[in-house]
Formats: structure tokens, C-alpha cells, sequence
């Protein structure tokens, strides 16, 4: 059996892993066919194990409060001595306390297949749990016995949002197991979050933890090592917010380490011509106005690029003198326009940003969440904000930066749950060398896929799909419609309104009224309107009546750019053995085809029918390998920057 806990090495100050060294390709794909087939049946665990919890998990129900303590701290004592190899039955009688702790403090006991993926994680895999299988809990069996083992956690959610209401629920659990825990809120002040991570289990979302680690980094003034690091915290004091990258556990693992890993972690502060640089992009702006694609420039959607012809460089010099002199030179001025056509035709309005209090709000693609605090770099996000004609916030000057990919591979150990990861199954084993098992569900999915239905036009979709949530509703059926959009769900709102269908809207928009919308969708007759953040780390709870009429129907109007976010989706219904039931309304005109599509697949589209399915399948694929393509080549220059780098000190 693998090593559970590995431990820090010995003496270390800031426990981390060491930087992986790069791979070719031909190193990913000889491991891939000979390493990951033994690694995939190593991390597998066995049914055996469950029972033997289950049966031990049996004589503890008899024990009064006080014994359970004496035998939480009994086991906590052999899994410190075992020093990070403890042995299977060790960890069986681990396992069964906490399941028996979480009984009486939380009225829930763990299932077999709860502990199947908390042992996948112990065991450095990716349990693929199908969603509705109580991943939150089951973390609590992996997260509790490696702190007991003297271990810091930290356990990484998809989002702020989630992070607090886990630490929440779970934190009398820690405390019946005489550990410590907290969450990390954004904006805490630094020795609010020193305190947080000081716990034995912290819940953070990943940026909270990258960010922090960066800031350490700086505050090391280097690649210090730890007899620098000693010395510095015994004169100075430690300005060090962690106390290192142990253990994680990742929830919603592809979203965070898949999805989220495109952009890279930039620590910034704002330079000191802030008021030129927004000269500059109003400038930059007013220009790329008057330019017209095909004669001045070309666009490439597929990959989201800018090429400026010679009549559009020409037309450019002869209106520099509208930029301020820096921005004059021909390689500066270029950069400019391009970046400020980029921002006109391929970033648009309430699919990738938002507009609130008279600011640009990023709205992250794949959760369809809003990331007030994070920024597009390379002054794209200051382009934005002059098209919108707004307050123009300064660019910001680069301290450090990474990327998911080459922090995560920093943590001793690392594993994680999500509902999908066969789809990413190559790239979490190239990338962070972690294999993909999967965990049988506890009960017999119920849920039946109707037949894809699609419109030439998208008025005639959104048309199509109001009727359908009208006519279940009645029924008594609860009804999810889940867009990619927030535009998509204006659009959806403005069908249900037209037939007078009584429904709630959750998107980037209205994120603060999330809780509210998920804990009603899943009442008889509701209908419920929401981007894709409904398929992450939320439970939609039916009332009787509505288990009764069939149970929640879940309505896709779109493809979206990874087949795993329409699987997350489709899995909000059938969850724990309930009835229910998903389909597809698509349409030709739906946003996938316009960026993906290409030319020939935009003209199959509007034959209708079948055409239309393969046109949508094949922009999916499409999208799925640029995506691919995208987060390998930040990767590769973010490794490339690190090696640089190692000559001079600076911090990653």
C-alpha cells in the first residue's frame, strides 16, 4: 500500500514539494503506458477495506462519549507514531472513528462508497464520485485522519462560497476529533489568514491558497532556503502566512486544476503613470474603432487572436500621434490595437464579464461565477473598461506569479474528488501525475436522457424550451435550465415570462442570492434558470411532491466548451437514487458554433436536424483541444520562466 501521509522532510521550516523537473513528450506517453496502469491499480481500493470499516465502524456504536474520546485520541497517537505509513488496519480503526464522530455530531455515517474515495485520496488519486454522492463528507474521513496523523490540510474548493459553508458545516466534526478548523475569506487581513492556516484543516478556494503561497515567496526575498528562512523569522519575526504545502485535498478537482489552470496567478501593485496608461487605452480604443476587419486586420476566433494587416499598421502610424510617446513606437502601438480589437470583437459583454457598480467583473467561463478580485492581464482588462466607456483601473506591475498547474505539484500530497474526470484523465496524469478511479455510486442511478432536440434559429430554441418548462412544471416537476451564459439566461427569462411561467434566475449577476435560488429549485413546479455555478458543489433537495411527479428535469441549452461541464450539469438529476430525467434544446445560432464551429461547421448548423448535433459535437471537440492546447503552452512558459529565473533569485 502507498505511503498515506508522506511526511515533510525532517527539520523543514516550510515544508514543500520540490519543483518537478520538466518532461517531453515522450516521457508522458512511455509513463502513461507503463507507470499509470500500475499506479491506477495501486490507488484503487478495495471493497474489502469499506466493509472492514463498516464492521469495525459497528462496535464503536456502543461506546458512550467519553470511551469514543479516549479512542479518537488513541488513534490519533498510533497514526503520529506510524510516521506516514500507517498500516491498513490502522487506518480501517482511523476511518471508523471519524465515521462514528460524524454520526453523532453531524446525524451522518459515512457509505461504503464515501470510503472507497476517501481512501482513493489517501491514496494520491482522483476518485471520480458521480455527482450527488456526498463528496463533501466523504473528504471529511481523508481530511480528518491525516491531521490526526499530525498533518496540515488544506481542502480546496471551487470557490470562496463554498469554502465557508464546508468549514462551517464540518467544524463541530474537527472539534468532536480534537482538531482545529477554519476558512480563509477573501480581503482578511494578513494576520487574519496567518491564523487560519495556523489550523489543522483549512477550507480555501484554490486562488486564496496560490496567492498566499505567493506572497510568501515574496516575503522569502527569494529562493531562501530553510536555514535562511530560520534565521530571518529569529531576527525579524516570520512575515510568513503559511506554514507550508503538506497535504491537500482538491473538491471539484477538474474545475480547479483543469479548468481554472488557463490563467496563470499574477501578484501585482499599481505603477506609477497609472493615469498615461489609461490615455493610452481610451486611445488604443478609439482607433481600433475605425478599423475594419478584413481591410485592417483578421480575426482568428478559434484561438482568439489578432492580426493587423499592412493597410490597418498603416492606417495605425498614421494615427499614433493620438497615444502618448511611449506608446508611439511601431511593436508598442501594434500590441495596443490589437489588444484593444481583442477586447471589441472577442470579449463580450455578459458571456466573459459583467458590468456592476460602473465596473468590469470577470465571469469565469466554466462555473459561470464572478471573479471581482481577479483582472485580464497584458492591459487587456484596461481595453475593456475603455470599450465600456468606464473608470480605467491602472495595470499592474508583476511581483511574482504561477500557474495552478506548478503550484499544486508543490503540495507532499495531493489528491482530490469530482463528479467528472474521465475526460481529463490524460491530463491530471501528464500534469500532476495523479491517477483517475472510479468509485461505484451508493445507489442505482434513476435518471433517463431524452432525445437532443434542435432549432435553426434560437428564438425558436428559447421558444421550445419555455414550453417545455411550462408544460413539466405543471406536472409538479421541478425544472433546471442551464445556460452558459448571462446573456443565454436573460434570454431564457424573457421566453418564461412570455408564456408566464413564474421562474428564478442564478448567474454572475445575481450570484449573492445562490443559496436562496438552490434551496427552492428543487420544490414541486419550480422552475429554476441558472449558469453552469449550479453544477458545482450544490445539492438540489427534492420535496416529496416532487419526487412523487418524477423528480428534477434538468433543460442543457447549450453545449458548453468542455463535454465535463455538460455532464456536471445533466448530473444535477438522478442524484442518490431519485427519479429524474435531462435533454438538450440546442439551436444553429448558439455561441459554440460562432467560436468553435468554423466555417463548414456554421454552414451544417443551419441544415437543421442531425447536421446540426455533429456541427455542435465536433465545435465542442474543437474547443476542448484548444483549451488543451492553451494550458500546455502555459505550462511550458511558465516552466521556461522558472528555470530563467532559478538563476537570479527571483521568486516563482
Amino acid at each position: 500500500m502507498s505511503d498515506s501521509f508522506p511526511a515533510p522532510a525532517a527539520g523543514s521550516f516550510y515544508p514543500r514539494a520540490p519543483a518537478v523537473p520538466k518532461k517531453s513528450k515522450l516521457d508522458h506517453w512511455v509513463e502513461r503506458f507503463t507507470t499509470l496502469p500500475r499506479r491506477r491499480l495501486q490507488a484503487r481500493p478495495t471493497r474489502m477495506f469499506a466493509r472492514r470499516v463498516l464492521r469495525h465502524g459497528r462496535r464503536l456504536t456502543g461506546l458512550s462519549d467519553a470511551e469514543l474520546q479516549e479512542e479518537v485520541r488513541a488513534t490519533a497517537h498510533a497514526l503520529r507514531a506510524a510516521d506516514g505509513r500507517p498500516r491498513e488496519a490502522l487506518l480501517v480503526r482511523s476511518f471508523a472513528v471519524i465515521r462514528e464522530c460524524a454520526g453523532r455530531e453531524l446525524g451522518l455515517r459515512h457509505y461504503a462508497t464515501q470510503i472507497l474515495g476517501a481512501r482513493a485520496v489517501l491514496n494520491g488519486a482522483v476518485a471520480e464520485m458521480q455527482t450527488g454522492e456526498g463528496k463533501t463528507l466523504a473528504i471529511t474521513l481523508a481530511a480528518g485522519a491525516a491531521a490526526l496523523a499530525g498533518r496540515r490540510v488544506h481542502v480546496i474548493t471551487a470557490n470562496d462560497y463554498l469554502a465557508g459553508r464546508d468549514a462551517e458545516t464540518m467544524r463541530g466534526l474537527y472539534a468532536r476529533l480534537g482538531l482545529s478548523c477554519a476558512a480563509v475569506v477573501p480581503d482578511c487581513s494578513p494576520e487574519e489568514r496567518r491564523a487560519a492556516f495556523a489550523a489543522d484543516i483549512v477550507y480555501a478556494s484554490g486562488k486564496e491558497v496560490a496567492f498566499t503561497f505567493l506572497r510568501d515567496r515574496v516575503a522569502m526575498g527569494g529562493r531562501a532556503g530553510d536555514i535562511g528562512l530560520r534565521t530571518r523569522a529569529y531576527f525579524e519575526g516570520s512575515a510568513l502566512l503559511l506554514p507550508g504545502l503538506q497535504f491537500a485535498i482538491v473538491d471539484e478537482i477538474d474545475s480547479v486544476m483543469i479548468d481554472e489552470a488557463r490563467t496563470p496567478l499574477i501578484l501585482s501593485v499599481p505603477p506609477a503613470d497609472a493615469e498615461v496608461e489609461a490615455d493610452a487605452a481610451r486611445a488604443a480604443h478609439a482607433i481600433a474603432s475605425e478599423m475594419k476587419e478584413g481591410r485592417d486586420y483578421r480575426l482568428d476566433r478559434l484561438r482568439r487572436q489578432v492580426d493587423l494587416t499592412a493597410k490597418g499598421c498603416d492606417r495605425l502610424e498614421e494615427r499614433a500621434a493620438q497615444l502618448p510617446p511611449a506608446w508611439r513606437p511601431a511593436p508598442i502601438r501594434e500590441d495596443a490595437l490589437r489588444t484593444a480589437i481583442s477586447a471589441i470583437h472577442l470579449h463580450r459583454r455578459d458571456e466573459h464579464y459583467i458590468l456592476r457598480d460602473g465596473k468590469v467583473e470577470i465571469v469565469d467561463e466554466y462555473t459561470g461565477r464572478v471573479m471581482p478580485d481577479r483582472s485580464w492581464s497584458a492591459g487587456l482588462h484596461q481595453a475593456v473598461e475603455a470599450k465600456e466607456g468606464v473608470e480605467i483601473t491602472s495595470r499592474r506591475i508583476t511581483l511574482a506569479q504561477i500557474t495552478f498547474q506548478r503550484f499544486f505539484r508543490r503540495y507532499i500530497h495531493l489528491g482530490g474528488m469530482t463528479g467528472t474526470a474521465t475526460e481529463a484523465a490524460d491530463e491530471f496524469w501528464s500534469v500532476y501525475d495523479l491517477p483517475v478511479v472510479r468509485i461505484p455510486t451508493h445507489k442505482p442511478p434513476r435518471r433517463r436522457t431524452w432525445r437532443p432536440r434542435v432549432s435553426v434559429r434560437a428564438a425558436a430554441k428559447w421558444a421550445r424550451v419555455a414550453a417545455r418548462a411550462r408544460a413539466l412544471s405543471a406536472q409538479g416537476r421541478p425544472v433546471l435550465i442551464g445556460t452558459r451564459t448571462v446573456a443565454a439566461s436573460e434570454a431564457a427569462s424573457a421566453a418564461l415570462t412570455a408564456l408566464g411561467v413564474a421562474h428564478r434566475v442564478l448567474s454572475a449577476a445575481q450570484d449573492a442570492d445562490e443559496a436562496a435560488v438552490i434551496a427552492a429549485a428543487g420544490r414541486a413546479g419550480a422552475v429554476t434558470v441558472a449558469t453552469n455555478m449550479a453544477g458545482r458543489g450544490t445539492d438540489i433537495l427534492l420535496d416529496e411532491a416532487a419526487r412523487a411527479a418524477g423528480g428534477l428535469h434538468v433543460i442543457m441549452t447549450e453545449r458548453h466548451s468542455a463535454s465535463r461541464i455538460d455532464r456536471q450539469l445533466a448530473g444535477r438529476a438522478g442524484r442518490q437514487g431519485d427519479p429524474g430525467s435531462t435533454e438538450a434544446i440546442l439551436s444553429a445560432e448558439d455561441s459554440l458554433l460562432a467560436e468553435f464551429g468554423g466555417r463548414y461547421g456554421r454552414f451544417m448548423a443551419r441544415l437543421g436536424g442531425p447536421a446540426t448535433l455533429s456541427a455542435l459535437s465536433d465545435a465542442q471537440r474543437r474547443a476542448e483541444r484548444s483549451h488543451i492546447r492553451a494550458r500546455r503552452r502555459l505550462l511550458e512558459l511558465d516552466e521556461q520562466m522558472a528555470e530563467n529565473l532559478a538563476f537570479t533569485g527571483t521568486p516563482e
